[in-house]
């Protein structure tokens, strides 16, 4: 069933497919996000999940069985904890998800307590943490348990690990005999990226955000991992307690803060919806520079009286409701914008950003595309985001295209500091130094300093050894960069010297960090396997401009060899005459591509590295694809006009699948020409060139499926 069906259209045969359906997938997803700490979907994707089960529920009350994951909290405790049942249950909230959900939740409550619409109630709005929820049990002002959420009714027992926080008090002084304090365990951003360098230092998982962080370190059966854990305690609820703390929420959230515990600071008073959606649009504001995550405000009445009387539904309280951020959208500031430079020599522009996370994932770096995308106009001059400019500075929204590339989509001028000043786009390489120009109907900027500038150089060697090229195991990108920055390689061909250079004497490579003698071994061994390479993967391994796999693949199949497309190349190098036509010919070879070709091979400081390389690598010559006694084998076809038989993409496979070459446009070099009706000025050149022409059946019997 369609997500988008309505529920009011649906049978009831149809309802309890799809409240099946839905069910399954909301514990799943349970399941993965409390027991696991590994959530699978995003809070955007369970929040759309929930809400379309419960309209479903709600519409056939029948549907909702015992085992509804509507009404139930979190999921199972993991196994390797004891279970700890709470006193007092730890529900969800409710969710809002724009200002008229925030109006509706505030009109419920004055429907429920029968207060007028006139009259204003007080609520406290504070930031909801993005961590994993705990209740710690003090009896006499003593710590004696700290349990996470669980399912709402029963938790782990987490005790041990709970007093390696530093923010979690193990006396209070002054409190009630009974007093359960509720809150959030978190990790900040600053430790976030720090405890990931070292587990990646120790060869150790990283984790993909804060909340994941924090929770698989608080649910460690070894407490001394937690203890070397920078968690953190925000305290904002209670359970079970002896005697009250305040008659308010806001003086309980004090009160805790008077007995030592962190509460959040962000926490207001708000007088009726107008003012807890202002504080939100504050929060909000404030979300990328905070240093620790939030995914939304909580509001919650604050007179406790009111709240006793509103209680709760199966799994939220009705005096509470959670206005969630969207999960693909955040506010951040730009700090910087800094140039990367690519194999090909593109200046690409990148976003340094304030961390901040977006769709679950901690988000500092984000492109920006290219020089006009920063001025705040498209590939033709149009504006885009109206005209807007981005600068150094200002105050960004960053989404995550497919939930995988962070981008930049609009920018709040109205935020921009005085003396701002537009980004000027650099002319000069950054990291060579050299010109950067801006050919005509290119829309990035390119370093004209081929391989002596540095950037282009390592990334060409990092294309040079990927999987689709070279792919020598062992010789990774990483390896490519500490290599390249030790002055060990710089150019392809110095791959294939590394043994001589550094197999023997003082410095070997066997005697780097990180390496030994069988590593060393392995890697020269990989390193002579591919001392001879396909046609194919060597073309496409020198990283040429526009020649990708598949055009490296067609010139493979075209030229057979590496002497015959080089001498094609070098005879082309005027970019005109019968060699160029021959490149031009080529079936899906543009002007373009074959201008990249020639200047690469011919004219730039690329030429001389191929030269270099090929004293050392011998590109074999490519197979051909069909039996030499076929009728077309080795012959260059064309095909043009339309053919009725069959289209003319069946006919350029059938004539590749026996051998034959198909080309785009006539030349000296074609062989057959295939005209069918309309063929026009291909017909008039094949004429004046001598080439021969025949028509589709003569074609079909030459191919041997007339």
């Amino acid at each position: 069933m369609d997500n988008s069906t309505e529920v009011e259209s649906l049978t009831e045969a149809e309802a309890k497919a799809e409240a099946a359906r839905l069910a399954a997938a909301v514990n799943a997803a349970n399941s993965a996000y409390h027991t696991r700490d590994e959530p699978e979907i995003s809070d955007a994707e369970y929040d759309a999940l929930k809400r379309r089960l419960i309209a479903i529920e709600a519409r056939f009350p029948s549907l909702r069985g015992a085992d509804s994951p509507i009404g139930k909290v979190g999921a199972a405790v993991a196994e390797g904890f004891d279970k700890v049942t709470h006193a007092v249950r730890m529900l969800s909230l409710e969710n809002a998800f724009d200002p008229a959900d925030v109006i509706d939740f505030d009109a419920r409550v004055k429907s429920y307590l029968g207060i007028g619409d006139a009259t204003r109630l007080t609520y406290t709005a504070e930031p909801k943490i993005d961590g994993l929820s705990l209740s710690l049990r003090y009896e006499s002002g003593v710590l004696v348990q700290a349990a996470t959420r669980g399912d709402g009714e029963v938790g782990e027992n987490v005790t041990r690990n709970a007093r390696t926080i530093a923010d979690i008090p193990q006396l209070l002084a002054d409190a009630p005999a009974l007093l359960e304090v509720r809150g959030e365990v978190y990790m900040s951003h600053a430790d976030f990226e720090a405890l990931n360098l070292r587990q990646a230092d120790h060869g150790e998982k990283t984790f993909a955000n804060p909340r994941n962080a924090a929770a698989g370190s608080l649910r460690q059966l070894d407490a001394g991992i937690t203890a070397a854990r920078p968690l953190r305690f925000f305290a904002y609820a209670w359970g079970a307690l002896s005697a009250p703390l305040s008659d308010t929420q806001m003086g309980t959230i004090n009160r805790l803060k008077t007995l030592g515990f962190k509460t959040n600071p962000l926490t207001r008073l708000c007088d009726g919806p107008e003012a807890m959606i202002q504080h939100y649009r504050l929060i909000e504001a404030q979300r990328a520079v905070l240093g620790y995550d939030i995914d939304g405000v909580v509001y919650k009445v604050n007179d406790l009286a009111l709240q006793r009387r509103l209680g709760f539904r199966s799994s939220t309280p009705r005096w509470a409701i959670a206005h969630k951020f969207s999960a693909e959208l955040a506010w951040t500031r730009l700090e910087k914008i800094e140039i990367q430079v690519g194999r090909t020599g593109s200046l690409s522009p990148v976003a340094r950003l304030s961390p901040v996370t977006v769709g679950g994932v901690v988000v500092s770096n984000a492109t920006l595309h290219n020089e006009d995308y920063i001025a705040g106009r498209d590939s033709k001059g149009q504006p885009i985001r109206e005209g807007r400019d981005i600068r150094e500075g200002d105050w960004v929204q960053v989404y995550r295209a497919g939930d995988v590339i962070p981008k930049i989509a609009d920018v709040d001028v109205s935020r921009r500091k005085d003396g701002s000043q537009p980004y000027v786009f650099p002319e000069i390489c950054p990291e060579c130094g050299s010109q950067a120009i801006r050919e005509a109907g290119d829309s990035v900027r390119r370093c004209t300093g081929g391989l002596i500038c540095p950037a282009q150089a390592v990334e060409k060697l990092k294309h040079f050894v990927s999987r689709g090229a070279f792919d020598i195991e062992g010789l990774g990108a990483k390896q490519v960069e500490s290599f390249f920055a030790d002055g060990w390689i710089r150019q392809p061909a110095d791959i294939f010297t590394l043994r001589a250079r550094f197999g023997s004497g003082l410095q070997q490579l066997k005697n780097r960090e990180g390496w030994g003698e069988k590593s060393a071994e392995n890697l020269f061994k990989a390193i002579d396997e591919k001392r001879h390479i396909g046609l194919a993967r060597f073309i496409f391994a020198l990283g040429i401009r526009h020649v990708g796999d598949s055009t490296a693949a067609l010139l493979a199949a075209h030229f057979g060899s590496w002497t015959q497309l080089a001498n094609t190349v070098r005879d082309a190098a005027p970019m005109s005459g019968p060699a160029w036509d021959e490149l031009l010919a080529i079936d899906g070879m543009g002007t373009t591509t074959a201008a990249s070709l020639v200047t690469s091979l011919t004219h730039s400081s690329d030429a001389k590295a191929v030269a270099n390389l090929l004293e050392h690598v011998t590109p074999q010559d490519a197979q051909p694809r069909a039996p030499l006694d076929s009728a077309v084998a080795g012959l260059t076809i064309v095909f043009t006009g339309t053919l009725e038989r069959m289209t003319r993409a069946e006919a350029k496979a059938r004539a590749e699948t026996l051998g034959a070459k198909v080309a785009g446009s006539v030349s000296a070099k074609t062989d057959i020409l295939v005209a069918g009706p309309g063929a026009g000025s291909k017909a008039k050149k094949a004429a004046d060139l001598g080439v021969r022409v025949i028509d589709e059946d003569a074609w079909l019997a030459l191919a041997g499926t007339a």
